[in-house]
């Protein structure tokens, strides 16, 4: 029996992680934006003295991770787990930082998804008693992203409003056993979710549903409402999957509008930027996370909180073969700390 389960598709960990460090890099751009402050690493070069954008991507990966360790002086072979993808053929930007690291690995592919469920893998080895200590983490880079899924930088394409910029970034999260929190005490695995999208520059639009399935399937089986909550904050819909996906959870019978926000919106400034319908990418949660919220809520200013990264499952394949964008939603409750 499946103790653990409530409602359909949640799970209540009954040993809740607790959040040990964190750590996050991003790329010039994204240290221009509103969140600059609270970035541990703003790259001068997107290039991060590297010789390709994708090599610059798996270092920035590699180093969040390391950097997120030295702050608590944890050392790799101390770690059980390290659970991490990204956007790239293969993930090689999480599989080659893995080569460096020397940590027991699981390599993950869910799109811009992939931070929440990294999280939410690392979390359930840890609650479940498997592992005392786990790592999860994900990257994206704008440059090694455009040219894998859309065109070369040097075609120099417009881009249509619904376009969004993917975020140069990474983002690492250390959970233990042991801690004071901030702890991970639900998961909502997402289902695959396709409305018809086909267009790869409406991501916001083709991942909205799926978002939206998440957060409606997590409030029915907790009993939850927006109340219960002091933020509710999506990957990468951005401006225009946001609204949709509210509209979608408000005719299902819940308003979080108030509570509501997306990390595209937030780690860019989307009236000075030319971002247009605002930030995506793996590195989008994972940095707007890792920096800025998880900070909120060490301060105290956020209590308990819903992180769903939101992914577009797609490929330069499959849009090149007229398939429909398919899109998932991971979901994660994290607390400051935990009911006597």
């Amino acid at each position: 029996m499946a103790e653990k389960k409530i409602g359909l598709h949640t799970i209540k960990l009954k040993n809740p992680p607790s959040i040990l460090s964190t750590a996050t890099i991003v790329g010039p751009k994204e240290g221009e934006g509103p969140l600059k402050d609270y970035f541990d690493i703003v790259l001068e070069d997107d290039l991060f003295g590297e010789k390709s954008w994708e090599k610059a991507e798996s270092k920035m990966l590699r180093e969040a991770v390391r950097l997120a360790m030295n702050k608590i002086n944890l050392s790799p072979d101390q770690v059980d787990y390290f659970f991490a993808g990204d956007l790239l053929n293969q993930i090689i930007s999480s599989s080659f930082a893995a080569r460096e690291l020397g940590i027991p690995f699981f390599g993950l592919y869910g799109a811009c998804s992939t931070l929440t469920e990294a999280m939410s893998l690392a979390a359930m080895m840890v609650d479940g008693g498997f592992a005392d200590i786990t790592i999860a983490a994900t990257s994206s880079h704008f440059s090694s992203a455009e040219r894998q899924f859309r065109f070369p930088l040097e075609h120099g394409n417009q881009r249509p409003p619904t376009s969004q910029w993917t975020v140069t970034g990474a983002g690492a999260v250390v959970l233990g056993s042991k801690g004071d929190g901030p702890y991970i005490t639900y998961i909502t695995t997402g289902r695959v979710v396709d409305f018809g999208i086909k267009d790869a520059n409406n991501m916001g639009a083709a991942m909205a549903p799926a978002a939206a399935d998440t957060i409606l399937r997590h409030l029915k089986d907790t009993g939850f409402t927006a109340a219960d909550y002091d933020l509710i904050m999506t990957g990468d819909l951005a401006k225009i999957g946001r609204e949709i996906a509210a509209d979608i959870i408000k005719q299902n019978g819940y308003d979080i509008t108030t509570k509501f926000t997306d990390a595209g919106i937030e780690i860019f400034d989307l009236t000075t930027q030319d971002v247009h319908a605002g930030g995506s990418g793996c590195g989008c949660s994972a940095s707007v996370f890792g920096g800025y919220i998880y900070k909120q809520l060490i301060n105290g200013n956020l209590n308990r909180i819903m992180i769903i990264s939101t992914g577009a499952l797609l490929s330069p394949t499959s849009t090149q073969q007229g398939e429909s964008i398919p899109g998932i939603a991971h979901a994660i409750t994290i607390e400051r700390s935990l009911e006597k």
